[in-house]
């Protein structure tokens, strides 16, 4: 016990608790219910990826500290793929560094590029991480809310423009966007740019669901927009796209300057993890482009097979076209209380799914909106798809 009567939790912290991931996980867990809130797949990725993680493994390939940027083969490797893809060429030792994950490149990132009072102007609702790493770098969180319209949700161009002031250092742009599975257009990408161009800004973009865009949406990196490059930390990782999640490596790809401003405070948070996974992802990022598409009409048919289970339980369903979640409204159910909906979803049908309103500043705006991960065996989609029938009698 401390006698001092300061909290022992540094304020910019303070209004932070357990994530819902784990609170909703643990719930899962005691209840026996069916997973469909945190966003990881219940099978494993490549077979001939995770033999290349044993053979790394067995042949001494990063048992000891990796280099800091991260080995050379996988920071090559994803030089090549931003050419391969997006045309975006990359300098492997100056302007690549391989990351925990894209959650850590975010932290990095922020810390970074943010001094105390800067505004970051993210996208609404967004992913939990973000408001904590604002807060850690000192900034003010000034959210710009994506809409539910007919055809999912959008971003209003003219409320972001209008939410840019004297004091915005920094826009963070999640597209394919966690949790409402937007995908923004080439149309709107162009008009980020054009205003980050205009007033100056720095972008950090989370691209970690690039390769999960559905029907006919298509991801354009920011980057890749006249004037962007070197403004734009490029944020992606290993754990979506080949279903690894547990791995944790992702990277940070920009012009040499914005890289080795993030690196200077990435090697102060975990230094260097995942060694040799490292050398695993790098074989994973030269697959042929079979798997790329096969692994995406297997997430659209996923999709759809609980988006269907979900609009016959009664849910009302926003398609998405991008990530592996589905955002829902419960009010067809006579309900308005996300959180209570979920807390009482494990016992009612015996599955647990996530509240949006935890996603927003403003936990009325997404009060009634609840979120579900498709990233499942098709028996787990249908088992949940049955269970959630009951709602509907």
């Amino acid at each position: 016990m401390t006698s001092s009567a300061r909290p022992l939790l540094n304020r910019r912290l303070a209004e932070f608790g357990t994530t819902i991931f784990a609170e909703m996980s643990a719930l899962a867990l005691s209840t026996g219910a069916i997973n469909l809130g945190q966003g990881f797949p219940d099978t494993d990725g490549p077979e001939e990826v995770r033999e290349a993680a044993v053979r790394a493994l067995r042949d001494g390939l990063g048992n000891q500290y990796p280099p800091g940027p991260g080995v050379p083969e996988l920071r090559t490797a994803i030089a090549a793929h931003q050419q391969r893809r997006y045309g975006l060429s990359c300098d492997p030792d100056r302007e690549v560094l391989v990351t925990a994950g894209a959650t850590e490149a975010i932290a990095a990132s922020l810390l970074a590029l943010l001094e105390p009072g800067d505004e970051v102007i993210a996208l609404e609702p967004y992913y939990d991480s973000y408001a904590a790493c604002i807060a850690m770098a000192g900034g003010r969180r000034v959210p710009v809310t994506l809409h539910p319209d007919d055809d999912g949700f959008c971003l209003d161009l003219d409320e972001l423009r209008d939410a840019v002031t004297d004091r915005t250092r920094l826009l963070l742009i999640n597209t394919p966007h966690n949790p409402t599975g937007t995908v923004l257009t080439r149309a709107e990408l162009a008009a980020i740019a054009e205003l980050a161009v205009e007033r100056d800004l720095l972008v950090v973009t989370d691209e970690v669901y690039e390769h999960l865009v559905f029907d006919d949406a298509e991801h354009v990196p920011l980057a890749t927009f006249p004037g962007m490059r070197e403004r734009t930390v490029t944020i992606s990782s290993s754990g979506k796209t080949f279903s690894f999640t547990g791995w944790k490596v992702g990277w940070v790809t920009g012009t040499q300057e914005l890289v080795t401003a993030v690196r200077t405070a990435k090697q102060y948070l975990t230094y260097v993890s995942a060694g040799p996974f490292q050398y695993a992802v790098a074989e994973a990022l030269r697959l042929p482009d079979s798997y790329f598409d096969g692994f995406r009409a297997d997430l659209r048919r996923k999709r759809d097979l609980l988006g269907d289970g979900l609009r016959t339980a009664g849910f009302e369903v926003y398609q998405p076209k991008g990530t592996y979640f589905i955002t829902t409204d419960i009010t067809p159910f006579g309900e308005k209380d996300a959180h209570r909906f979920c807390r009482a979803l494990p016992e009612r049908c015996g599955v647990v799914a996530i509240p949006n309103s935890v996603f927003y500043d403003d936990p009325a705006a997404g009060r009634s909106q609840v979120r579900f991960a498709f990233c499942k065996r098709d028996d787990v989609l249908h088992e949940a798809a049955v269970r959630l029938r009951r709602l509907a009698s």
